[in-house]
């Protein structure tokens, strides 16, 4: 009688985490072990999750949680519920989490609460900043966590000066650039203008704006119209607007600049292409900064801290202020974009993260 193979069971909910799952999941097929995935659907939008499974090559998930939005509270108590329930049912030998979304904290908790082992992709980016969210959950996970999977060497540092010891950690490189290593020579930068309704011939700025600290206080939302507007004085922006901030920043005059392209929300590869054919990016996300990095595109990150500084060390991304954003665009617009790799990339970031991943994984599974 053979022996039955290890259980894991990956746990996604948000756009970011597919594209880190993926190369994992499929790393980890070539070992004996049984996977199951789970979406929490904590994103909902077709255009926000289902879509990046087709375009990502994943499975479909075997568990849909299907919790939709809410507040943080109701949002992780429902995900916590629902993997309860998952985890007594099918008892996993390890869950994998990933990045720091409320999936990645309430699939910690309940893993830890029932003796499940836990690894963290994307261990120890710390922005220190504990006004947001992202914090909080990475903080959390990474002290419940007993792999900790780290894409950068800063993380190795962030997690010694908390007390981790250092064989739970492991510098793997980063699952994200597998999967836009692997599409980036076929993006099609063209038929994505033409989607969108760019002149091909203009230059022009990804923008992407959704974080609290931009679009939730009036008077941010307000000096951020001020800001994007005198960007859009320069340039042709256009916007994948996520759904998160857009009454707010509709009611704010937001879209009344004619030089300002405001777009729903992009599938993984036509986002993509669009980043690639652009002059520079501004954003206030984590995963944009390290995409930004590998692809060579100047990098404006509206925010006054990153948990990703190897993009600024080792990659294109610059921190600005809603001040200093228009002046900063005038720099990147006169200077223009360098030489394809003539930019440092962070080390590891090479397209193999996920063996390496899989391979640790495997290990602690006594493969």
């Amino acid at each position: 009688m053979t022996e039955p193979q290890p259980l894991v069971v990956h746990i996604t909910g948000a756009r970011p985490n597919f594209p880190k799952a993926a190369p994992v999941i499929a790393a980890l097929a070539e070992h004996p072990v049984r996977q199951l995935l789970v979406h929490t659907g904590q994103h909902y939008d077709e255009r926000m999750s289902e879509v990046f499974f087709r375009q990502l090559g994943l499975p479909e998930p075997d568990v849909n949680l299907g919790v939709g939005s809410g507040s943080h509270g109701a949002q992780t108590a429902a995900i916590m519920v629902g993997l309860e329930e998952l985890f007594t049912a099918e008892r996993p030998d390890l869950v994998v989490v990933y990045g720091d979304v409320n999936s990645t904290v309430a699939a910690a908790l309940v893993a830890a609460k029932m003796l499940i082992p836990l690894a963290h992709v994307e261990a120890g980016l710390r922005s220190f900043d504990m006004t947001m969210p992202e914090e909080v959950n990475r903080l959390v996970t990474d002290r419940l966590s007993d792999l900790l999977l780290v894409t950068s060497p800063d993380a190795i540092a962030h997690l010694g000066n908390e007390g981790v010891h250092p064989d739970r950690i492991h510098l793997v490189g980063n699952p994200m650039i597998d999967t836009l290593l692997r599409h980036v020579e076929g993006l099609d930068t063209v038929g994505v203008a033409d989607q969108v309704g760019l002149d091909r011939t203009e230059p022009y700025v990804v923008a992407t704006l959704h974080r609290p600290g931009n679009v939730d206080d009036p008077a941010d939302v307000a000096e951020l119209v001020r800001a994007v507007h005198a960007v859009a004085d320069q340039v042709r922006v256009v916007i994948p607007l996520h759904p998160r901030g857009r009454g707010r920043l509709e009611a704010a005059g937001f879209m009344d600049h004619e030089n300002l392209l405001v777009v729903d929300p992009l599938g993984y590869v036509e986002f993509l292409g669009l980043v690639k054919g652009s002059v520079a990016v501004v954003t206030d996300s984590g995963g944009v900064q390290e995409e930004t990095t590998v692809m060579g595109v100047p990098c404006l990150t509206l925010r006054p801290n990153t948990e990703r500084p190897v993009t600024i060390t080792h990659g294109t991304n610059r921190l600005v202020t809603r001040d200093s954003l228009p002046g900063a665009v005038t720099e990147v617009l006169a200077a223009g974009r360098a030489e394809p790799g003539s930019t440092p990339v962070p080390p590891l970031w090479d397209g193999h993260a996920g063996p390496r991943i899989a391979a640790v994984l495997a290990r602690s599974l006594g493969l």
